[in-house]
């Protein structure tokens, strides 16, 4: 199989249909490299397998997932990522700018959940961390910032997935945007 590419999506059409919960828990499973059958993802977000098969079906038809081979009984063929991570351009399109916003507070609303779950005592909360900054910086510079953000990303996500990863690692959450504060300066 040849390796695969990031997805991005500038359609605000699909956008929007990213923007259910439901869809974003499948995808984030998805796109973390399982492989999952449509009956395996309603028991993720509780919903019954004929709903997720209209979810599933609707993230095919925008080229957001893709069928995997059958599964050896043959009963139902499971869904994978069609690509190596999902992007989310930004958008001029009202539409689709609000659907990518109710996209980022349910991923936000996530790694917060998931923070809050985490133990007292667990042993990687010192790895925790959270850096919020305000940069100023020229279009070219904040395009080439958002750019070494996702290589760096992708630098410890090569070769590593739920079916294979070096001894002692663990899933870590990471949520990283650059986002525009304010009007753009009359002259600087």
């Amino acid at each position: 199989m040849a390796k695969k590419k990031p997805v991005v999506i500038t359609d605000p059409r699909a956008i929007r249909a990213l923007a259910h919960p439901a869809r974003q828990r499948v995808m984030d499973e998805l796109y973390d490299g399982n492989v999952l059958t449509a009956t395996e993802c309603a028991e993720l977000v509780g919903l019954t397998p004929s709903a997720m098969s209209y979810h599933l079906r609707a993230l095919e038809r925008w080229g957001i997932i893709e069928r995997a081979e059958e599964s050896g009984d043959g009963r139902e063929r499971p869904w994978r990522s069609r690509g190596s991570s999902l992007m989310i351009s930004s958008q001029s399109d009202n539409v689709g700018r609000l659907a990518s916003q109710t996209i980022m507070r349910t991923t936000a609303d996530r790694v917060l959940e998931q923070f809050e779950q985490m133990a007292a005592d667990d042993p990687w909360d010192d790895v925790s961390s959270l850096s919020r900054s305000r940069l100023w910086l020229t279009h070219e510079e904040a395009r080439q910032f958002g750019k070494d953000l996702v290589d760096l990303v992708d630098r410890y996500r090569k070769g590593r997935g739920p079916a294979g990863h070096p001894a002692g690692t663990r899933m870590v959450s990471t949520l990283l945007a650059v986002v525009p504060t304010g009007k753009p300066p009359e002259d600087s």
